[in-house]
């Protein structure tokens, strides 16, 4: 079903770039800043831009006997560079995958297809539930080089290390090195983003 990438190897290097995450829903009313746009002009305007969605996974060693598996819906990533071969994904600042990301450099992306929107729901969900069952009943496989979960039936995988971190106001821009990918047989279209609700391309 996927078609595998060998991997390149790791190394050190500066890297850096500037995206906009996704904004979470807006709260009770308006908020101005000092300079520049309210919270809600700037939600309205960046919810035009159509965006791809991915599961950015990692696994947790230090998580219970044998360490716990993290995900988390992002729409804020992209590519960097391809010599040498660098994404970027834009994560909340003190969130679980922030956290982790700090301690944990291994980390892998799935691009989710369009008929994976239950996926990006599950892990987008506030309050939710365990990481541990929010994976349960979902096929999936470890990454050879991440040790991450990869999502099945996603269009392309991609394996990472972390080779940079740029805070970034309320987000934090982590820069990961691209260690292996795979990329699916299947002809499906990819999932996106727009206007705050998940659409299937096509």
């Amino acid at each position: 079903m996927f078609t595998k990438t060998p991997a390149v190897t790791p190394a050190t290097g500066p890297a850096a770039t500037a995206t906009v995450a996704l904004a979470s829903p807006p709260g009770d009313g308006p908020i101005a800043h000092a300079v520049g746009v309210s919270d809600d002009e700037f939600r309205a305007a960046l919810s035009r831009l159509a965006a791809g969605v991915v599961l950015i996974t990692a696994h947790d060693p230090d998580a219970g006997a044998r360490g716990e598996d993290v995900g988390m819906t992002a729409t804020a990533f992209l590519s960097v560079s391809l010599d040498p071969p660098l994404v970027m994904v834009s994560v909340r600042n003190d969130s679980r995958m922030d956290d982790l990301l700090a301690q944990q450099p291994l980390w892998a992306v799935s691009v989710l297809s369009g008929h994976q929107r239950h996926v990006a729901g599950r892990f987008a969900m506030k309050g939710r539930i365990s990481d541990q069952l929010l994976f349960q009943d979902i096929p999936c496989e470890r990454g050879e080089s991440s040790g991450a979960p990869l999502i099945g039936g996603a269009l392309a995988t991609l394996e990472c290390r972390t080779e940079q971190r740029v805070v970034a106001g309320d987000h934090t821009l982590v820069i990961g090195r691209v260690l292996a990918t795979t990329t699916s047989e299947v002809d499906d279209g990819p999932l996106t983003y727009f206007r705050g609700k998940y659409r299937q391309l096509g």
